[in-house]
């Protein structure tokens, strides 16, 4: 991989070594392997944002190893301008780099007005893709999702506008996120029926949120099919920035919609339990949050978001510390139940 470096013309050398220390997990049965940590562009990649601090951050990630980059048509503020500053930054910096990253996007939530920019229509699946990959100055992406169950549309709809968006060439693989188990297994039957490579699902799982461990997991096993986590850190709340309080400049201390300071407070002896655990296996709570997920072995990978590239090595340094003992996972269980 590093005989073609010399030769890269963009502003940005990508580190030579940068394979050298992520480890890497097979996608379910496909032949895709991603980075035990991918980064998701949720949050600190919009319009409202430093671009200059996205770009340092997409830097830092790669030379890490980390190939997986994590958009939906959505993310911002204002919706669609992360993918747009991507698409910036992948010009400047990424573009000859372009094979050896694994970009995917999504759609599922409210994008624009009438009734055509929502939920799992073929017109609103396959028109959303192809604004992004305008945004992101893309041809393709590598994998594309359903980001969520719409109740009104048939699934062989939202399935079958999938299935033609890999014959179109507009993705190599497919993807679903936030589905139940007894979805996510009728999607997978209607998508093998149709010959079409569902390789992931992405799911909310953290220490505090275990809904996937309801069969979700065993579904996803059962077909093939590897889980990504997201929000690892249950907005926060598994990171020390509320052992001693709650920031102003926080999520809680800014009662987002996401995350309040009741809910903090709520949650705060565990907490500071759960630390006392991560301390005594040399590691931060965040970084024990991640590895804790990372033991699943039908987890592939746990997307997790950065406001800095400190920010973001500190994460990856979970990778340091995987294995987990028998007392410390029943010590962890007594503390969060």
């Amino acid at each position: 991989m590093q005989t073609n470096d010399k030769t890269k013309t963009a502003s940005y050398q990508a580190d030579t070594q940068r394979y050298d220390t992520m480890t890497y997990n097979r996608t379910g049965k496909s032949g895709v392997l991603l980075p035990a940590i991918s980064l998701g562009l949720w949050h600190n990649f919009g319009f409202v944002d430093d671009i200059k601090n996205g770009k340092e951050i997409l830097r830092t990630a790669f030379d890490l190893g980390i190939t997986h980059l994590d958009f939906a048509n959505n993310y911002g503020p204002p919706p669609g301008s992360a993918e747009e500053n991507f698409g910036t930054i992948f010009k400047q910096d990424f573009k000859p780099y372009r094979d050896e990253l694994f970009i995917a996007t999504k759609a599922g939530y409210n994008m624009w007005p009438g009734p055509y920019g929502d939920f799992g229509s073929r017109k609103y699946l396959i028109s959303s893709l192809d604004q992004s990959l305008k945004r992101m100055g893309l041809d393709h992406v590598d994998i594309f999702y359903h980001h969520r169950p719409d109740p009104d549309t048939p699934l062989e709809e939202s399935m079958g506008a999938l299935a033609d968006i890999v014959r179109q060439g507009k993705a190599l693989y497919v993807g679903i996120s936030n589905y139940g188990p007894e979805d996510t297994q009728k999607a997978a039957k209607i998508l093998k029926d149709l010959n079409v490579p569902f390789i992931l699902h992405q799911a909310r799982y953290s220490m505090f949120d275990r809904w996937v461990e309801d069969g979700l997991l065993d579904t996803l096993e059962n077909n093939g099919v590897g889980c990504i986590a997201f929000s690892p850190l249950a907005q926060g709340m598994l990171t020390d920035k509320y052992l001693k309080g709650i920031p102003k400049n926080s999520r809680a201390g800014n009662d987002s919609i996401f995350l309040n300071a009741e809910t903090v407070q709520s949650n705060i002896e565990k907490i500071q339990g759960l630390n006392t655990v991560a301390q005594e296996r040399g590691q931060k709570l965040s970084q024990m949050a991640i590895a804790w997920i990372l033991r699943q072995k039908q987890v592939t990978s746990v997307l997790v978001g950065a406001s800095s590239s400190n920010q973001l090595k500190e994460n990856v340094k979970a990778l340091d510390c995987l294995d987990f003992s028998e007392d410390e996972l029943k010590l962890i269980d007594e503390i969060v139940s």
